[in-house]
């Protein structure tokens, strides 16, 4: 029987215009994506519903033709209800592929997920390995959920350990994130040439390549060493448990894996837009490709490129290791603003940790002052917020003995420091706070409201309240509560990297890096909650109790086969790349891949535009007084500064490509 994976009408549950109206008028919620939908950007990465909350029919029973009985559709959920169900199967075999779902299974219960079962043998586990689902409370197994059943069990990797001997705490010994019997959970499975991963929500579990040295010895000390087909086809069809008690599925959605190395698709088409060198062989003061010695040298990692505003039109970059440097307009001198390297704890060492953000006060042509974030070198790991004037002699330096701190945030891991700034259109500054590191965010301080860690901060330097080097303004969400700080503008966020106002409409954009599985872009509403680490993105994550208000959407998600570290940009308003005008410029470091998301407010679309780029980890962006955008990579060589430039014109003999933006807007 030929079977057709299920694909929904095109709609977009992240970015309905009911959503974007919401978010456009400052609404601080809204509900998770319904059930058995696929968002755009799902859609766009090609993933594919295998049941749609009322067609079954692309399932049937172990070596039978049809489902069981005992196998019915309520309420949207594929239910194992009754007797005679049996185990069954997706009548699509996958090979290298991806899929994830919701399970909710009843107190006591058993069930499980193999794949690449082949029908071969008189029971599915014995050609198909297993991802238990169980209700880990009360069920009789020895095994939890989320165990690759008799082979592999989760455990924290050995950085976490690392991370958490150094901050003095206790590492639990097995990992379990799932919650209670009676509610949803979410599982994701990944198995192909290159490595295959367990997640129960949200959080991964185990990692393991089928075929290893260390899979062999496995297979070989367990029982499935007497079932010769165990494991070894390479492909073959998924396998729903029945283990005689009641669970329920639902969202089940499977993506095959290109087995050649290529990339995921994950835009409409290609921008029309080249990155061309900012500052085509330039020199920086205090720093040389080459050491006098012959020893290696510390790559420039250029994070910020930003402006003072006050209409020199010079433009200052920010590196990691502890610089600041000035181009003068036409000059590809970087002078050396202003070195904080003695102070600052070293990238090399810890790799998010350094010269953070760098922000000038609004009124800098009258005040002078401009603001850093960064990571102080020394045994007590924290974060200083400082404001510093410029030279009153030379007015490409600053002045070293200006420094004042104005606000310190103790780190209690090396990573997840954020570190972003932004003056807002209301004149108050913006620090985006990371959740204080490691990973599954051990302290729950992406919720918490008496502590700045997974924040982004407003505060007013132009005042100062008693003991304070800043004033909190009185119309910040929280002041006046008792169990929170009066700084926190918006919470739930496990490490935003960059934080940028859209210098048109004044709204707030924010970058957030996942963990495990998905990476988010949310526009930032005063008060609002976005949800780490009860979510990442908009999927459930871990086992942590809800409370409160429902978390805000992103506006745009992504997963871990697309990018697995957003750098987020700005809404570009420049004026060198029209096609690029009101869009939000994106990255991601790892996957090196660069993109412009483009939201429609009148039908709630979102369209995403891959922009051609060399491939290497994106560090940052930045933006000059014209609203020129640059994009930033590390450079062993001081050339990791790039402009966006229109592509140049196609050769006339050549077609243009169909559907590029550029060939849209002009037709």
């Amino acid at each position: 029987m030929a079977f057709d994976l299920v694909v929904p009408m095109r709609s977009h549950p992240l970015l309905t215009v009911a959503a974007l109206a919401g978010f456009l008028a400052g609404s601080l919620a809204r509900g998770e994506s319904a059930p058995n939908t696929l968002s755009e950007a799902e859609r766009d990465a090609g993933w594919k519903l295998l049941f749609d909350g009322r067609d079954a029919s692309g399932f049937r029973g172990y070596r039978r033709d049809s489902l069981g009985a005992g196998w019915q559709v309520r309420e949207g959920a594929l239910v194992r209800a009754a007797a005679g169900a049996g185990d069954i199967v997706t009548r699509t075999r996958f090979g290298a592929f991806e899929v994830q779902l919701e399970y909710r299974i009843r107190p006591g219960g058993n069930s499980g997920l193999m794949f690449h079962v082949t029908e071969d043998a008189a029971q599915p586990w014995h050609t198909g390995p297993e991802v238990q689902i169980l209700d880990n409370a009360s069920a009789k197994e020895t095994q939890k959920s989320g165990w690759l059943y008799g082979l592999y069990q989760p455990t924290f990797p050995a950085w976490v350990r690392k991370a958490d001997q150094d901050a003095g705490r206790t590492t639990p010994e097995i990992i379990d994130a799932t919650r209670p019997a009676g509610e949803w959970n979410h599982l994701f499975l990944r198995v192909s040439p290159g490595g295959c991963e367990v997640c129960v929500n949200g959080v991964a579990y185990e990692r393991f390549k089928i075929g290893s040295k260390d899979w062999n010895e496995r297979v070989a000390n367990s029982k499935f060493a007497s079932f010769q087909g165990f494991a070894k086809a390479g492909s073959g069809h998924l396998c729903l448990q029945d283990h005689g008690d009641e669970v329920a599925f639902r969202s089940i959605k499977v993506r095959e894996l290109p087995t050649d190395g290529a990339k995921i698709p994950f835009a409409d088409d290609v921008a029309a837009v080249q990155a061309v060198p900012a500052f085509p062989g330039a020199t920086w003061e205090g720093w040389s490709p080459e050491s006098a010695d012959g020893t290696s040298v510390v790559p420039l990692r250029p994070l910020v490129v930003t402006h003072a505003g006050d209409g020199s039109g010079r433009r200052f970059v920010l590196d990691q290791s502890g610089m600041i440097h000035v181009f003068r307009p036409g000059s590809v001198e970087g002078k050396l603003f202003l070195d904080l390297r003695p102070g600052t704890s070293p990238w090399g060492k810890y790799n998010e940790e350094g010269l953070l953000g760098l922000a000038f006060h609004p009124r800098f042509a009258e005040t002078g002052e401009f603001f850093i974030t960064f990571s102080v070198k020394g045994e007590r790991r924290v974060e200083h917020l400082c404001r510093y004037r410029v030279s009153k002699t030379d007015p490409d330096r600053a002045d070293p003995s200006s420094e004042e701190l104005v606000l310190a945030v103790d780190q209690p891991f090396w990573n997840h420091n954020g570190g972003s700034i932004a003056f807002g259109p209301d004149g108050h500054l913006y620090w985006g706070l990371g959740d204080g590191g490691s990973r599954d965010d051990p302290l729950g301080n992406g919720q918490k409201l008496d502590t700045l860690l997974g924040k982004i901060l407003r505060i007013d330097v132009d005042r100062r309240d008693d003991g304070r080097a800043y004033a909190i303004p009185a119309d910040n969400p929280f002041v006046g509560r008792p169990d929170a700080r009066g700084e926190i503008f918006a919470f739930g966020f496990r490490n935003p990297w960059q934080i940028a106002f859209d210098r048109e409409t004044g709204r707030l954009w924010a970058g957030d890096v996942g963990q495990d599985l998905l990476e988010e872009i949310d526009i930032v509403s005063k008060g609002g909650n976005y949800g780490w680490s009860l979510r990442e993105g908009t999927q459930i994550f871990g086992n942590r109790p809800d409370a409160g208000a429902a978390p805000v959407d992103p506006v745009w998600e992504y997963d871990h086969q697309v990018g697995k570290s957003i750098t987020g940009g700005f809404v570009y308003r420049g004026r060198q790349v029209p096609a690029l005008v009101g869009s939000y410029l994106y990255g991601d470091f790892v996957s090196g891949r660069l993109w412009a998301l483009e939201l429609d407010a009148g039908t709630g679309r979102a369209t995403n535009w891959e922009i051609p780029w060399s491939g290497l980890p994106i560090f940052g962006f930045g933006t000059d007084a014209d609203g020129e955008a640059y994009v930033l990579t590390s450079s062993p060589t001081g050339q990791g500064v790039f402009r966006l430039a229109p592509a140049p014109p196609a050769d006339a003999s050549s077609e243009v490509p169909r559907g590029t933006r550029a060939a849209r807007k002009a037709g």
